[in-house]
């Protein structure tokens, strides 16, 4: 049942130019207050300290998401095709519109402190007791477990977890064009309309005419482009570096039994890993922020240098090394002990590299739901794409990134006279 609303919503964005609401259900999980709080959460995390326009939220990329999974529904259904389950319609948008609404603040970097992951929490707010599972359940008892097998990658058809999580999906191309735009970084522009024209549904896969081979090829060559030139950014490092380093400490000293002049609530359960639904839901980055304010007048001298340094984007320099060496680094940390700093957190050295950001696996992603970007040829036929394109198989290689050795160099010039000269040209001191 569509429980269509009695007058179509219209958003304006500035990517997709519009973005239509027809369903009551979409139009209800808009206004609950946990889909809310994703405008309190920016999109790229630490990315606006190097590029200042990078302020847009997980809010508007969630409903670019759930715009481009709409049309991507309306074309299949327009087309008629049997291979698209119609009654998934409903599972589908909302999956989209929801897959995101368990980030936390500053994204990935709060995750590695405190080991958890924003799918997990997705996954709580729709099943526990919030506004978004009330409104789940007006469809059905079972709804919320629905939307979650999707963001698991558990449901019974893969097709629907394509749209929301694949090679080529309705997440991947909003953040690409939203990034993009926000960065003012043009080269992650690609031709979105044309991909879409040729996406079909075709014996529970979702496939790519072969006549869109080079929309897709350019697709992949964006993609490889803002990840090395936006997300793996040695400055955005940085802040995100410092931001883990805040996280840290702030948990060292928790669990030592620290006694803090100011610690807002719900900041004490996220230490002890005993957050609930309702104190995540309160954990947003301008309360972060505020913590990280009253935190540059802790007693802790760590502390409150790390969190003046991120506020006021003073950030660790870095020098690039092709090859870490071992030998030469634990002589740096020596170095810095010595100079009475802390190797643990004023040196770190940052290879930026993470194993699920391909551009392309050739075969398809594991995990439940996966599967390679597949040309459908005139004859019917299915193939890789990285089998016709040499584009996509040069691009479906690791690239080898560089490492980069972070370091604050402010301190390292008080000191940088009493120690060797190696290890001042290793910090570029010499």
């Amino acid at each position: 049942m569509r429980h269509e609303l009695p007058e179509e919503k219209v958003f304006k964005d500035p990517v997709h130019k519009y973005i239509y609401v027809q369903d009551r259900i979409i139009w209800n999980l808009i206004n609950a207050r946990e889909f809310q709080r994703l405008r309190r959460i920016r999109q790229l995390g630490t990315s606006y300290l190097t590029f200042h326009g990078a302020e847009h939220s997980r809010f508007s990329h969630s409903l670019g998401v759930y715009e481009i999974t709409r049309r991507i529904i309306s074309q299949f259904e327009r087309l008629g095709d049997a291979d698209w389950p119609k009654e998934e319609r409903l599972t589908a948008l909302c999956a989209a519109l929801l897959h995101d609404v368990g980030h936390g603040p500053f994204s990935h970097s709060i995750e590695a402190v405190f080991d958890t992951h924003h799918e997990e929490w997705t996954c709580r707010l729709l099943l526990e007791d919030t506004e978004l599972n009330r409104v789940l359940r007006e469809v059905a008892a079972d709804f919320p477990e629905r939307i979650v097998s999707v963001i698991r990658k558990t449901h019974e058809k893969p097709i629907v977890v394509s749209l929301v999580t694949s090679q080529l999906d309705a997440d991947r191309m909003d953040f690409l064009l939203r990034d993009a735009y926000y960065t003012g970084t043009n080269y992650g522009t690609f031709d979105i309309d044309r991909i879409l024209r040729v996406m079909r549904p075709h014996k529970g896969l979702i496939v790519v005419k072969e006549s869109g081979m080079h929309a897709v090829e350019d697709y992949l060559m964006s993609r490889y482009q803002m990840y090395w030139q936006v997300y793996f950014h040695p400055v955005t490092r940085s802040s995100e570096i410092i931001l883990r380093l805040i996280f840290r400490r702030a948990k060292e000293l928790y669990r030592e039994g620290w006694k803090f002049a100011h610690l807002l609530h719900p900041l004490g359960r996220l230490f002890d890993g005993q957050m609930t639904a309702d104190d995540y839901f309160r954990l947003d980055e301008p309360l972060v922020q505020t913590q990280f304010m009253m935190w540059t007048e802790e007693k802790d001298p760590l502390l409150s240098d790390l969190c003046r340094r991120f506020l006021h984007r003073r950030l660790y320099k870095y020098t690039t090394m092709d090859e870490p060496d071992e030998a030469l680094l634990d002589k740096a940390r020596e170095a810095l002990q010595d100079a009475g700093l802390n190797p643990s957190y004023h040196l770190e050295l940052d290879y930026p590299y993470d194993h699920p950001y391909h551009v392309y696996r050739p075969g398809g992603e594991s995990g439940p739901g996966a599967q390679p970007i597949l040309l459908l040829g005139d004859n019917g036929e299915l193939s890789d794409i990285a089998d016709r394109s040499e584009i996509v198989r040069s691009l479906a290689g690791i690239h080898r990134g560089r490492h980069h050795l972070y370091y604050p160099e402010d301190l390292l010039l008080k000191h940088h006279d009493r120690m060797p000269a190696d290890i001042r040209r290793l910090f570029g001191l010499a």
